[in-house]
Protein backbone atom coordinates (compact mmCIF):
# COMPACT_ATOMS: atom_id res chain seq x y z
CA UNK A 1 0.00 0.00 0.00
CA UNK A 2 2.95 2.26 0.82
CA UNK A 3 3.47 2.04 -3.32
CA UNK A 4 -0.03 3.42 -3.96
CA UNK A 5 0.60 6.20 -1.70
CA UNK A 6 3.60 7.23 -3.78
CA UNK A 7 1.64 6.93 -7.04
CA UNK A 8 -1.28 8.97 -5.34
CA UNK A 9 0.78 11.43 -4.29
CA UNK A 10 3.92 11.81 -6.90
CA UNK A 11 3.48 15.93 -7.52
CA UNK A 12 3.32 17.13 -11.50
CA UNK A 13 6.39 18.21 -13.09
CA UNK A 14 5.30 22.20 -12.79
CA UNK A 15 2.57 23.11 -10.49
CA UNK A 16 -0.63 23.19 -12.15
CA UNK A 17 -2.31 26.87 -12.15
CA UNK A 18 -5.93 25.57 -11.15
CA UNK A 19 -4.67 23.13 -8.77
CA UNK A 20 -6.03 20.10 -10.68
CA UNK A 21 -5.96 16.72 -8.48
CA UNK A 22 -5.59 15.22 -11.78
CA UNK A 23 -2.83 16.03 -14.33
CA UNK A 24 -4.77 17.49 -16.86
CA UNK A 25 -4.53 16.38 -20.83
CA UNK A 26 -2.22 18.67 -22.52
CA UNK A 27 -3.89 17.28 -26.02
CA UNK A 28 -1.67 19.68 -28.15
CA UNK A 29 1.17 19.13 -30.61
CA UNK A 30 3.84 22.04 -30.25
CA UNK A 31 4.66 24.34 -27.37
CA UNK A 32 5.28 28.04 -27.18
CA UNK A 33 8.76 29.46 -26.49
CA UNK A 34 9.56 33.12 -24.99
CA UNK A 35 12.65 33.48 -27.03
CA UNK A 36 14.80 32.21 -30.10
CA UNK A 37 17.44 31.21 -27.43
CA UNK A 38 15.37 29.00 -25.75
CA UNK A 39 14.07 27.22 -28.13
CA UNK A 40 16.79 26.28 -29.58
CA UNK A 41 18.34 25.08 -26.16
CA UNK A 42 15.42 23.12 -26.04
CA UNK A 43 15.38 21.16 -29.51
CA UNK A 44 18.81 20.56 -28.50
CA UNK A 45 18.46 18.63 -25.17
CA UNK A 46 20.37 20.96 -23.06
CA UNK A 47 16.80 21.75 -21.02
CA UNK A 48 13.74 19.66 -20.52
CA UNK A 49 11.31 22.38 -22.00
CA UNK A 50 8.84 19.95 -24.09
CA UNK A 51 8.81 20.74 -28.03
CA UNK A 52 6.69 18.43 -29.70
CA UNK A 53 4.30 15.85 -28.71
CA UNK A 54 5.99 13.08 -30.58
CA UNK A 55 8.96 13.63 -28.82
CA UNK A 56 7.51 14.09 -25.21
CA UNK A 57 4.12 15.61 -23.86
CA UNK A 58 3.14 16.19 -20.04
CA UNK A 59 0.65 14.10 -19.68
CA UNK A 60 2.27 11.27 -20.69
CA UNK A 61 6.06 12.24 -19.15
CA UNK A 62 3.67 12.14 -15.32
CA UNK A 63 2.57 8.69 -16.78
CA UNK A 64 6.04 8.00 -16.95
CA UNK A 65 6.98 9.60 -14.13
CA UNK A 66 4.15 7.60 -12.01
CA UNK A 67 5.48 4.53 -12.91
CA UNK A 68 9.14 5.08 -12.08
CA UNK A 69 8.28 5.70 -8.66
CA UNK A 70 6.88 2.11 -8.37
CA UNK A 71 9.59 0.60 -10.24
CA UNK A 72 12.77 2.06 -9.69
CA UNK A 73 13.66 2.26 -13.10
CA UNK A 74 16.06 4.57 -14.12
CA UNK A 75 13.87 5.12 -17.05
CA UNK A 76 10.06 4.34 -18.59
CA UNK A 77 9.21 5.16 -22.04
CA UNK A 78 5.59 5.05 -22.86
CA UNK A 79 4.64 4.26 -26.42
CA UNK A 80 1.17 3.75 -28.39
CA UNK A 81 0.87 -0.37 -27.74
CA UNK A 82 2.84 -3.51 -26.07
CA UNK A 83 4.18 -4.02 -30.10
CA UNK A 84 5.10 -0.71 -30.18
CA UNK A 85 7.63 -1.04 -26.95
CA UNK A 86 8.75 -4.72 -28.16
CA UNK A 87 9.82 -3.23 -31.72
CA UNK A 88 10.77 0.00 -30.30
CA UNK A 89 13.59 -1.63 -27.67
CA UNK A 90 14.49 -4.42 -29.63
CA UNK A 91 15.66 -1.80 -32.60
CA UNK A 92 17.50 -0.20 -30.32
CA UNK A 93 20.23 -2.89 -29.53
CA UNK A 94 19.50 -5.12 -32.39
CA UNK A 95 21.56 -4.89 -36.21
CA UNK A 96 22.23 -6.55 -39.49
CA UNK A 97 23.95 -9.43 -38.62
CA UNK A 98 22.96 -9.87 -35.03
CA UNK A 99 20.94 -12.54 -33.15
CA UNK A 100 18.21 -12.72 -30.63
CA UNK A 101 17.95 -16.01 -28.56
CA UNK A 102 14.29 -16.98 -27.19
CA UNK A 103 11.62 -19.60 -27.13
CA UNK A 104 9.24 -20.39 -29.98
CA UNK A 105 6.44 -19.78 -27.17
CA UNK A 106 5.87 -16.49 -28.17
CA UNK A 107 2.51 -14.11 -28.57
CA UNK A 108 1.67 -14.26 -32.29
CA UNK A 109 2.64 -11.19 -33.25
CA UNK A 110 5.77 -10.81 -31.47
CA UNK A 111 6.48 -14.17 -33.27
CA UNK A 112 6.06 -12.74 -36.48
CA UNK A 113 8.00 -9.64 -35.90
CA UNK A 114 11.14 -11.53 -34.79
CA UNK A 115 11.02 -14.27 -37.84
CA UNK A 116 9.36 -11.46 -40.43
CA UNK A 117 9.96 -8.08 -39.60
CA UNK A 118 13.58 -8.02 -38.09
CA UNK A 119 14.55 -10.94 -40.34
CA UNK A 120 14.38 -8.59 -43.41
CA UNK A 121 17.07 -6.26 -42.03
CA UNK A 122 19.55 -8.85 -41.43
CA UNK A 123 18.44 -9.99 -37.68
CA UNK A 124 18.60 -13.84 -36.92
CA UNK A 125 16.07 -14.99 -34.57
CA UNK A 126 17.33 -18.22 -32.63
CA UNK A 127 14.83 -20.38 -30.87
CA UNK A 128 15.90 -22.54 -28.09
CA UNK A 129 13.85 -23.92 -24.83
CA UNK A 130 14.41 -21.39 -22.21
CA UNK A 131 13.62 -23.56 -19.15
CA UNK A 132 17.07 -25.28 -19.90
CA UNK A 133 19.78 -22.60 -19.27
CA UNK A 134 22.54 -24.65 -20.89
CA UNK A 135 20.56 -24.79 -24.11
CA UNK A 136 20.54 -20.76 -23.97
CA UNK A 137 24.13 -20.05 -23.08
CA UNK A 138 24.75 -22.40 -26.40
CA UNK A 139 22.70 -20.48 -28.48
CA UNK A 140 24.31 -17.71 -27.35
CA UNK A 141 27.65 -15.99 -29.31
CA UNK A 142 29.33 -12.46 -29.72
CA UNK A 143 26.38 -11.25 -31.62
CA UNK A 144 23.69 -12.01 -29.81
CA UNK A 145 22.19 -8.92 -28.97
CA UNK A 146 19.61 -9.99 -26.69
CA UNK A 147 18.11 -13.19 -24.50
CA UNK A 148 14.07 -12.21 -24.76
CA UNK A 149 11.36 -13.82 -22.69
CA UNK A 150 7.86 -13.88 -22.05
CA UNK A 151 7.58 -14.55 -18.08
CA UNK A 152 4.80 -16.72 -18.16
CA UNK A 153 4.08 -17.50 -22.38
CA UNK A 154 0.68 -16.72 -23.96
CA UNK A 155 -0.78 -19.09 -24.31
CA UNK A 156 1.60 -21.94 -23.25
CA UNK A 157 2.07 -20.82 -19.66
CA UNK A 158 5.63 -21.54 -19.08
CA UNK A 159 7.49 -20.38 -17.15
CA UNK A 160 11.21 -19.91 -16.99
CA UNK A 161 14.01 -19.37 -14.31
CA UNK A 162 14.41 -15.38 -14.88
CA UNK A 163 17.28 -15.41 -12.71
CA UNK A 164 18.86 -17.96 -14.16
CA UNK A 165 18.53 -16.93 -17.58
CA UNK A 166 19.76 -13.19 -16.53
CA UNK A 167 22.98 -15.51 -15.09
CA UNK A 168 23.38 -17.39 -18.06
CA UNK A 169 22.69 -13.72 -20.43
CA UNK A 170 25.24 -11.78 -18.33
CA UNK A 171 28.32 -14.01 -18.19
CA UNK A 172 28.03 -13.64 -22.02
CA UNK A 173 27.47 -10.23 -21.89
CA UNK A 174 24.24 -9.83 -23.07
CA UNK A 175 21.21 -7.94 -21.53
CA UNK A 176 17.96 -10.32 -20.54
CA UNK A 177 14.95 -8.29 -22.00
CA UNK A 178 11.49 -9.69 -20.54
CA UNK A 179 7.86 -9.21 -21.47
CA UNK A 180 6.00 -9.24 -17.82
CA UNK A 181 2.62 -8.46 -19.13
CA UNK A 182 1.11 -11.17 -17.57
CA UNK A 183 2.13 -9.91 -13.72
CA UNK A 184 1.77 -6.16 -13.48
CA UNK A 185 4.71 -4.79 -10.98
CA UNK A 186 3.14 -4.03 -8.23
CA UNK A 187 3.50 -7.51 -7.56
CA UNK A 188 6.42 -8.27 -9.57
CA UNK A 189 9.88 -6.51 -8.80
CA UNK A 190 12.15 -7.38 -12.37
CA UNK A 191 15.05 -5.96 -11.14
CA UNK A 192 15.57 -8.50 -7.94
CA UNK A 193 15.78 -11.40 -10.69
CA UNK A 194 18.58 -9.56 -12.77
CA UNK A 195 16.35 -8.40 -15.88
CA UNK A 196 17.36 -5.50 -17.63
CA UNK A 197 14.66 -3.81 -20.05
CA UNK A 198 11.20 -4.72 -19.12
CA UNK A 199 8.37 -4.44 -21.50
CA UNK A 200 4.91 -4.17 -21.19
CA UNK A 201 0.97 -3.87 -22.97
CA UNK A 202 0.32 -1.42 -20.68
CA UNK A 203 -3.19 -1.87 -22.78
CA UNK A 204 -3.50 -4.99 -20.02
CA UNK A 205 -3.90 -4.55 -16.09
CA UNK A 206 -2.60 -0.53 -16.02
CA UNK A 207 -5.21 0.31 -18.51
CA UNK A 208 -7.78 -0.05 -15.81
CA UNK A 209 -10.47 -1.63 -17.78
CA UNK A 210 -9.30 -1.84 -21.37
CA UNK A 211 -9.42 1.82 -21.61
CA UNK A 212 -7.02 2.49 -24.15
CA UNK A 213 -4.26 0.83 -25.79
CA UNK A 214 -0.61 1.37 -24.86
CA UNK A 215 2.99 0.10 -23.86
CA UNK A 216 6.40 1.23 -21.98
CA UNK A 217 9.77 0.16 -22.06
CA UNK A 218 11.50 0.31 -18.30
CA UNK A 219 15.31 0.22 -18.04
CA UNK A 220 16.52 -0.38 -14.72
CA UNK A 221 20.31 0.60 -16.08
CA UNK A 222 22.35 -2.07 -14.75
CA UNK A 223 23.65 -3.33 -18.10
CA UNK A 224 27.12 -2.38 -18.73
CA UNK A 225 26.01 -1.22 -22.53
CA UNK A 226 29.99 -0.83 -23.19
CA UNK A 227 29.43 -4.74 -24.22
CA UNK A 228 26.92 -3.72 -26.72
CA UNK A 229 27.97 -3.70 -30.23
CA UNK A 230 25.37 -1.24 -30.59
CA UNK A 231 25.93 0.87 -27.85
CA UNK A 232 29.17 0.75 -27.37
CA UNK A 233 30.54 3.48 -28.50
CA UNK A 234 27.18 5.94 -26.99
CA UNK A 235 28.27 3.99 -23.29
CA UNK A 236 31.25 5.35 -23.31
CA UNK A 237 29.69 9.21 -22.98
CA UNK A 238 26.14 8.09 -21.38
CA UNK A 239 27.15 5.23 -19.07
CA UNK A 240 24.77 2.56 -18.35
CA UNK A 241 21.93 5.32 -19.62
CA UNK A 242 23.05 4.59 -23.36
CA UNK A 243 19.58 2.11 -23.74
CA UNK A 244 17.42 4.68 -22.87
CA UNK A 245 19.49 7.92 -24.58
CA UNK A 246 19.16 6.26 -27.66
CA UNK A 247 15.62 4.99 -27.09
CA UNK A 248 14.67 8.40 -26.51
CA UNK A 249 16.67 10.48 -28.52
CA UNK A 250 16.91 8.44 -31.39
CA UNK A 251 14.76 5.19 -32.07
CA UNK A 252 10.85 6.17 -30.31
CA UNK A 253 11.40 9.78 -32.48
CA UNK A 254 12.11 8.22 -35.89
CA UNK A 255 9.65 5.60 -35.55
CA UNK A 256 6.81 7.83 -33.85
CA UNK A 257 4.86 6.00 -31.47
CA UNK A 258 5.11 7.65 -28.48
CA UNK A 259 1.97 7.22 -26.12
CA UNK A 260 -0.70 9.49 -26.95
CA UNK A 261 -1.81 12.34 -23.82
CA UNK A 262 -5.80 10.98 -23.14
CA UNK A 263 -4.48 7.56 -23.25
CA UNK A 264 -1.63 8.49 -20.96
CA UNK A 265 -4.13 10.29 -18.15
CA UNK A 266 -6.57 6.87 -18.75
CA UNK A 267 -3.65 4.16 -17.69
CA UNK A 268 -2.22 7.32 -14.81
CA UNK A 269 -5.71 6.53 -13.69
CA UNK A 270 -5.51 3.00 -13.99
CA UNK A 271 -2.23 2.92 -12.09
CA UNK A 272 -4.09 4.37 -9.01
CA UNK A 273 -6.41 0.72 -8.65
CA UNK A 274 -3.74 -1.77 -10.49
CA UNK A 275 -2.51 -3.47 -7.52
CA UNK A 276 -6.57 -4.13 -5.96
CA UNK A 277 -7.73 -5.24 -9.48
CA UNK A 278 -4.84 -7.34 -9.52
CA UNK A 279 -5.31 -8.64 -6.30
CA UNK A 280 -9.17 -9.44 -7.09
CA UNK A 281 -8.32 -10.88 -10.54
CA UNK A 282 -5.48 -13.13 -10.17
CA UNK A 283 -7.37 -14.74 -6.66
CA UNK A 284 -10.02 -15.45 -9.01
CA UNK A 285 -8.09 -17.09 -11.53
CA UNK A 286 -6.62 -19.32 -8.99
CA UNK A 287 -10.04 -20.44 -7.60
CA UNK A 288 -11.83 -20.83 -10.80
CA UNK A 289 -8.70 -22.63 -12.04
CA UNK A 290 -8.95 -25.14 -9.36
CA UNK A 291 -12.31 -25.67 -9.44
CA UNK A 292 -12.03 -26.19 -13.31
CA UNK A 293 -9.89 -29.64 -12.75
CA UNK A 294 -13.26 -31.08 -11.27
CA UNK A 295 -14.99 -31.00 -14.11
CA UNK A 296 -15.41 -33.96 -15.92
CA UNK A 297 -15.91 -32.06 -19.72
CA UNK A 298 -12.90 -30.36 -18.92
CA UNK A 299 -9.51 -32.95 -20.74
CA UNK A 300 -6.95 -30.63 -18.63
CA UNK A 301 -6.46 -26.77 -17.24
CA UNK A 302 -3.47 -25.01 -17.48
CA UNK A 303 -2.55 -22.18 -14.60
CA UNK A 304 0.45 -22.38 -13.17
CA UNK A 305 -0.83 -21.78 -9.62
CA UNK A 306 -1.93 -25.11 -9.71
CA UNK A 307 -0.37 -27.47 -7.57
CA UNK A 308 0.05 -30.33 -9.96
CA UNK A 309 1.54 -28.05 -12.47
CA UNK A 310 4.89 -28.55 -13.91
CA UNK A 311 6.14 -24.55 -13.19
CA UNK A 312 4.46 -24.15 -9.77
CA UNK A 313 7.68 -24.56 -7.89
CA UNK A 314 9.15 -21.51 -9.89
CA UNK A 315 6.02 -19.94 -10.39
CA UNK A 316 5.81 -19.18 -6.68
CA UNK A 317 8.37 -18.13 -6.18
CA UNK A 318 8.83 -15.26 -9.11
CA UNK A 319 4.97 -14.35 -8.76
CA UNK A 320 3.14 -15.76 -5.73
CA UNK A 321 0.13 -17.74 -5.00
CA UNK A 322 -1.68 -16.90 -7.75
CA UNK A 323 0.53 -16.21 -11.04
CA UNK A 324 -1.41 -13.83 -13.36
CA UNK A 325 -5.51 -13.60 -14.13
CA UNK A 326 -4.84 -15.65 -17.02
CA UNK A 327 -5.69 -19.80 -17.19
CA UNK A 328 -6.27 -22.26 -20.04
CA UNK A 329 -7.96 -25.36 -20.31
CA UNK A 330 -8.66 -28.26 -23.22
CA UNK A 331 -11.72 -29.25 -24.29
CA UNK A 332 -11.85 -32.29 -26.63
CA UNK A 333 -11.79 -30.60 -30.01
CA UNK A 334 -12.14 -27.84 -31.93
CA UNK A 335 -15.57 -28.13 -32.47
CA UNK A 336 -16.45 -28.58 -28.87
CA UNK A 337 -14.45 -25.21 -28.31
CA UNK A 338 -15.80 -23.55 -30.67
CA UNK A 339 -19.85 -24.97 -29.07
CA UNK A 340 -18.51 -23.41 -25.35
CA UNK A 341 -17.62 -20.33 -26.58
CA UNK A 342 -20.93 -19.42 -28.36
CA UNK A 343 -23.05 -21.01 -25.69
CA UNK A 344 -20.92 -18.27 -23.14
CA UNK A 345 -23.33 -15.43 -21.40
CA UNK A 346 -21.23 -14.01 -19.05
CA UNK A 347 -17.83 -14.05 -20.34
CA UNK A 348 -17.22 -12.09 -23.76
CA UNK A 349 -16.17 -13.59 -26.72
CA UNK A 350 -13.09 -11.54 -27.35
CA UNK A 351 -9.45 -10.77 -27.82
CA UNK A 352 -6.96 -8.94 -24.97
CA UNK A 353 -6.48 -9.84 -21.76
CA UNK A 354 -6.87 -8.61 -18.09
CA UNK A 355 -9.84 -6.40 -19.09
CA UNK A 356 -12.50 -5.97 -15.58
CA UNK A 357 -14.52 -8.12 -17.80
CA UNK A 358 -13.82 -11.65 -18.51
CA UNK A 359 -12.84 -12.41 -21.63
CA UNK A 360 -12.95 -15.93 -23.98
CA UNK A 361 -10.65 -16.42 -26.71
CA UNK A 362 -9.73 -20.19 -28.75
CA UNK A 363 -6.14 -19.02 -29.70
CA UNK A 364 -5.68 -21.18 -32.66
CA UNK A 365 -8.70 -19.83 -34.82
CA UNK A 366 -7.95 -16.58 -33.90
CA UNK A 367 -4.34 -14.82 -32.40
CA UNK A 368 -2.37 -18.00 -34.37
CA UNK A 369 -5.30 -18.18 -36.57
CA UNK A 370 -3.29 -17.18 -40.15
CA UNK A 371 -0.42 -19.34 -38.75
CA UNK A 372 -0.58 -23.06 -40.24
CA UNK A 373 -0.49 -26.32 -39.03
CA UNK A 374 3.14 -27.23 -38.37
CA UNK A 375 3.54 -23.75 -36.81
CA UNK A 376 1.13 -24.39 -34.73
CA UNK A 377 2.65 -27.53 -33.93
CA UNK A 378 5.69 -26.48 -33.13
CA UNK A 379 4.64 -23.27 -31.23
CA UNK A 380 2.18 -25.33 -29.04
CA UNK A 381 -1.02 -23.98 -29.47
CA UNK A 382 -4.02 -26.65 -29.64
CA UNK A 383 -6.95 -26.85 -31.58
CA UNK A 384 -8.38 -27.83 -28.27
CA UNK A 385 -7.52 -25.26 -26.35
CA UNK A 386 -9.86 -21.90 -24.42
CA UNK A 387 -7.89 -19.41 -23.12
CA UNK A 388 -9.79 -17.24 -20.41
CA UNK A 389 -8.55 -13.49 -19.27
CA UNK A 390 -10.86 -13.25 -15.39
CA UNK A 391 -11.98 -10.04 -15.07
CA UNK A 392 -13.82 -8.27 -11.33
CA UNK A 393 -16.88 -10.22 -11.57
CA UNK A 394 -17.81 -12.85 -8.90
CA UNK A 395 -16.26 -15.79 -9.35
CA UNK A 396 -19.52 -17.86 -8.28
CA UNK A 397 -20.78 -15.93 -11.26
CA UNK A 398 -18.35 -17.21 -14.36
CA UNK A 399 -18.06 -20.75 -13.18
CA UNK A 400 -22.05 -20.83 -13.06
CA UNK A 401 -21.48 -19.43 -16.80
CA UNK A 402 -18.42 -21.61 -17.84
CA UNK A 403 -20.78 -24.48 -16.50
CA UNK A 404 -23.68 -23.97 -18.36
CA UNK A 405 -21.36 -23.18 -21.46
CA UNK A 406 -20.32 -27.06 -21.57
CA UNK A 407 -23.79 -28.65 -20.93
Amino acid sequence: MKDISKVLHHPYMKEDPYGSLSMPVYQVAAYQFPSAEAMELAFTGQTTDFTYSRIANPTVQYLEERVKVLTQALSVTALNSGMAAISNAILTIAYAGSNIVTSRHLFGNTYSFFTSTLAAFGVETRFCDLTNPDEVATAIDENTCAVFMEIITNPQLEVADIQALADVAHQKNVPLVIDSTIIPFTHFKAATFGVDIELISSTKYISGGATSIGGMILDYGNFDWTKSHRLAELAAVQGNNAFSFRLKREVHRNLGAYLNPQAAYMQSLGLETLAMRYKQASSSAGDIARKLTEIQAIESVNYPGLKDNAFKVISLKQFGENPGAMLTFNLTSREACFSFLNKLKMIFRATNLFDNKSLAIHPASTIYGTFNAEAKEIMHVSENTIRLSIGMEDPADLLADILQALS
